[in-house]
């Protein structure tokens, strides 16, 4: 391999990894505001749900916006479908709403954890490339040598200079990588045991509570749900 080759091979290996630390930057704030976005969407909704003393309307969760919203709507839909289908079979319809619950608490989940693969690649992969470029900056620094005929510091100190910065680069892309993957998942962790407490609360609302009966127009205009205003404010 000439000297050349190994040169910009190396320069490649640096631009690499400065892309990936690009991409995990801007994965890092797109998720950051998302999330801060959904927590205090979910707050909204939560604190007007507890509000209530019966499930709310599909008007009201239509207007709210966030994932609890969506999870309590799902819940609504599968429980007014089977009003209809199975009016007196209480245990039927109890479990046709969890599963309905369920699926949209997955599907919650699912898209929280959109770009967090990225992350994980990042920071997986970023060592190795630094790696990489290491010892492609000790190949170049071995050639400089066998094409001059000398071992002299001024010969091999630029080669070598760019090895160890490519390993210093691959190691700081990657650890603010992995970092930022580990919080989101902890927070998704923390979004996905709220849905579910949710979850339960709508159950048991429903279960015990006249679920077949709307709330009254007085009670809606009282508390309805205004999380999208809020979470917008």
């Amino acid at each position: 391999m000439s000297d050349a080759v190994t040169y910009w091979i190396v320069k490649g290996t640096l631009g690499l990894l400065i892309f990936f630390s690009a991409v995990s930057w801007t994965v890092f704030i797109v998720k950051a505001v998302e999330q801060w976005r959904l927590s205090r969407q979910n707050a909204a909704f939560t604190r007007s749900f507890g509000a209530l003393s019966t499930l709310p309307t599909a008007g009201a969760l239509k207007k709210a916006s966030g994932p609890a919203a969506r999870v309590a709507l799902a819940g609504l839909a599968a429980w007014q479908e089977t009003a209809s289908s199975h009016p007196s079979e209480l245990e039927v319809r109890r479990d046709v709403l969890e599963r309905g619950l369920r699926r949209q608490i997955q599907r919650e989940r699912r898209r929280g954890e959109r770009g967090l693969g990225i992350l994980a690649s990042v920071g997986s992969t970023s060592p190795f490339v630094g790696l990489f470029g290491t010892v492609l900056g000790i190949i170049h620094a071995l050639t400089r040598i066998s094409s001059l005929g000398s071992a002299s510091l001024d010969v091999v100190a630029g080669p070598i200079g760019e090895a160890l910065v490519a390993t210093g680069i691959g190691i700081a892309v990657a650890v603010p990588a992995v970092l930022a993957f580990n919080f989101f998942t902890r927070n998704l962790k923390g979004l996905g045991a709220d849905l579910e407490d949710l979850a339960s609360g709508f159950v048991n609302r429903a279960i015990t509570g006249d679920a077949t009966e709307a709330p009254s127009a007085d009670r809606v205009s009282h508390s309805s749900i205004h999380v999208g205003r809020e979470a917008t404010a």
